[in-house]
């Protein structure tokens, strides 16, 4: 079965129930509209996952992809223990490609996200673990690996439409001299590049994959990096 053309894009109908999602969220109304859920949000979600991941492997050989909820699709469920919005459920859809030995939210990856009316795409890592900060610290701070880091950021931040978020700290950490060049890096506790547009045409068609792998090539030597420090493969 070939499952990259299985993949038709994603129908009007996604984006006509995550708006409606949004005005009504409540578990009533999405009990009511939940095979609406099915078929018009996970069913092309599923076959987006294999396609995009089967391509992206050409790129990343390691990279995982999972076409189902707490794999690579992101549950629609919140988690409102301990936020103010007691709203049940996320009104976007997101998808996630990894890559690491670890779980998945503290490996690298490739993130997309539909939020009516914008279509974001990452890669990078959102939130470092303890562990990984301490290491990524070291490595910025690392006269022969901080400048390379650096090198990658100023390219992918050049790019039109392109920005490398991540940066949470006001203040240096302490114990870590590094220079000009790579200090700003010791603010983050997470590092990611994003592109963010109007959701485009391909969206509702097979073309979304080539879409999203162009957007994610410019992001593929930040993934390598971070996948490359979390082997051991780069070492500070």
């Amino acid at each position: 079965m070939n499952t990259t053309s299985s993949f038709c894009g994603f129908p009007k109908a996604t984006l006509t129930f995550l708006r409606e999602l949004k005005k009504n969220n409540d578990r009533e109304w999405f009990a009511a509209h939940r095979g609406e859920y099915e078929e018009a949000v996970m069913a092309p979600a599923r076959a987006f996952v294999m396609a995009l991941g089967e391509r992206l492997r050409r790129l990343a050989p390691a990279v995982r992809f999972e076409p189902r909820v707490n794999g690579s699709i992101f549950r629609v469920q919140r988690d409102t223990r301990f936020s103010a919005d007691k709203t049940p459920y996320k009104t976007n859809l997101g998808v996630y490609f990894w890559e690491g030995a670890v779980r998945r939210i503290d490996s690298s990856g490739f993130y997309f996200h539909i939020e009516p009316p914008v279509l974001i795409l990452g890669g990078g890592m959102y939130v470092f673990s303890r562990p990984f900060l301490a290491l990524y610290r070291r490595a910025v701070a690392d006269p022969a690996i901080g400048p390379e880091l650096a090198a990658i950021v100023r390219r992918i931040a050049a790019r039109p439409g392109f920005a490398v978020e991540g940066a949470r700290y006001k203040r240096q950490p302490a114990g870590f001299d590094a220079d000009p060049e790579t200090a700003p890096l010791l603010l983050h506790d997470g590092l990611y590049a994003g592109w963010e547009g109007r959701i485009p045409p391909e969206l509702h068609s097979p073309d979304l994959v080539g879409f999203s792998l162009e957007k994610f090539k410019v992001m593929l030597p930040l993934h390598r990096w971070l996948c490359d420090l979390a082997s051991g493969k780069i070492k500070p």
